[in-house]
């Protein structure tokens, strides 16, 4: 018996997916547990796999479409097997919409030939609008015709025949000719008596031909960041604080433990294990709104904002505060490489309680970041600077770093937000600290 097959839900946020690729075509043989296609959710490309041994019967879906949950992608069974009462009843609305498509096209032809009868009706009659009564007393009365003497209508631009043929042999633009026939109308003696505009003198500036524009069709990672983004800046009161962190012990302290790491510790690590500290200790900034409570989580699960062409996904590292740097170095750059090649798992993209966005690496020295539900807070972190600071009454020279905090205002006061980050201060300006 034929089976159809439909999109599944591969995520818990997904509303719709893309077609993205299709691994079978009609006629192919399939097995239970074959993947069959590759499906664009709004956080990762993800594998479907069939259910039903049988035969592909029909694709109903063409790859680049987008099909919601529970939307019928293509009908499995026996080869042979009559499917039509599959694909009728399939559809069976978008029959229902095509009809009414053709009823409005036919009721607007309908109309638009009735109101061409009733504009010839009334030229018959002589009145009502595109009617001149000066050239209908010309033409009764048999007066000399500039060639034709109906007037036409171009654009907004009136003209008799003979005038339009008349410009366009001498090269002249009708939008440039003065009208002093009825209404403003261009005639022969305009056309004859024209002169070209004097062309006004070069003012220097290079005037360029426009360049094309582009329309990019918006794919589901994007609809789901522009939505969930923005249900967070209009429903979340978001606050900021920046502090400025003196980075010249942490500096010294990474090019320590690379001469003795088999991994390499990057700056965003040591943020990352200084962070886990912190959160530990100030446990409102590891919390999330429930609306009549606020959830404190256990854990310390922290979301590494990774940038890839189509926006930013979010891995997320476990129980970052149990883990040395070498952990948290090997486990960011796994998961970072997943996400650029977009086989991240919806798993591990879900359960962060405290998220970094760190834009150092491009030279940004501070920004602030929108919040990612349902965490309270997100640290933004900006680059390195090499600035000169005063110690002990001396110009030295210096490392600093801006780090902004965006806190969830129902959850997060002032002052608990300036705590999180005079602990985070002090974690990276004395790195030995996170080692107890």
């Amino acid at each position: 018996m034929a089976e159809k097959i439909e999109m599944p839900k591969l995520s818990d946020t997904m509303e719709e997916g893309v077609l993205a690729k299709w691994n079978v075509k009609e006629g192919d043989k399939v097995e239970s547990g074959d993947v069959i296609a590759e499906v664009e959710t709004d956080k990762a490309t993800m594998e479907v796999e069939v259910f039903d041994s049988g035969t592909i019967l029909k694709i109903l879906v063409d790859e680049g479409e987008s099909v919601p949950l529970g939307g019928i992608m293509a009908v499995i069974g026996e080869e042979g097997e009559d499917i039509s009462e599959i694909l009728e009843n399939t559809g069976s609305e978008s029959s229902s919409a095509e009809k009414e498509d053709v009823k409005e096209e036919a009721s607007g032809k309908e109309s638009k030939n009735k109101a061409g009868k009733d504009k010839d009706k009334v030229k018959e009659e002589g009145e009502g609008e595109g009617y001149d009564p000066i050239l209908s007393d010309l033409k009764d009365n048999g007066s000399p015709a500039e060639g034709d003497r109906d007037v036409e209508d171009d654009g907004r631009i009136k003209a008799s025949p003979l005038a339009k043929k008349m410009a366009e042999d001498r090269g002249i633009k009708l939008s440039q000719v003065e009208g002093s026939g009825p209404e403003g109308r261009i005639i022969k003696k305009d056309i004859e008596n024209f002169k070209e505009p004097a062309k006004s003198p070069s003012t220097g500036i290079a005037t360029y031909a426009s360049e094309e524009s582009e329309e990019i069709k918006v794919s589901q990672m994007r609809k789901t960041i522009a939505k969930r983004l923005s249900e967070s800046k209009f429903s979340s009161p978001h606050f900021y604080e920046t502090i400025d962190i003196d980075m010249k012990s942490a500096v010294k302290a990474r090019a320590e433990l690379n001469e003795i790491s088999d991994v390499k510790i990057s700056f965003n690590d040591i943020v990352v294990k200084a962070c886990a500290h912190a959160l530990r200790r100030h446990p409102d900034v590891n919390s999330s709104w429930l609306e009549d409570k606020i959830r404190r989580h256990g854990d310390v699960n922290i979301a590494v904002a990774v940038a890839i062409d189509e926006g930013l996904m979010t891995p997320v590292l476990r129980h970052a505060d149990k883990k040395n740097l070498q952990a948290i170095s090997s486990e960011t750059r796994e998961l970072a490489g997943l996400a650029r090649e977009r086989k991240l798992q919806p798993d591990q993209m879900e359960g962060s309680t405290f998220t970094i966005s760190n834009l150092g690496m491009f030279g940004i020295e501070e920004f602030t970041a929108i919040i990612n539900p349902p965490n309270a807070c997100i640290l933004a972190v900006g680059a390195i600077r090499e600035v000169p600071v005063v110690e002990n009454g001396e110009v030295v020279p210096g490392k600093r770093m801006k780090v902004t905090l965006s806190s969830d205002h129902r959850i997060v006061d002032g002052a608990k937000a300036a705590a999180f980050l005079n602990t985070l201060r002090q974690m990276l300006e004395n790195p030995l600290s996170m080692m107890l």
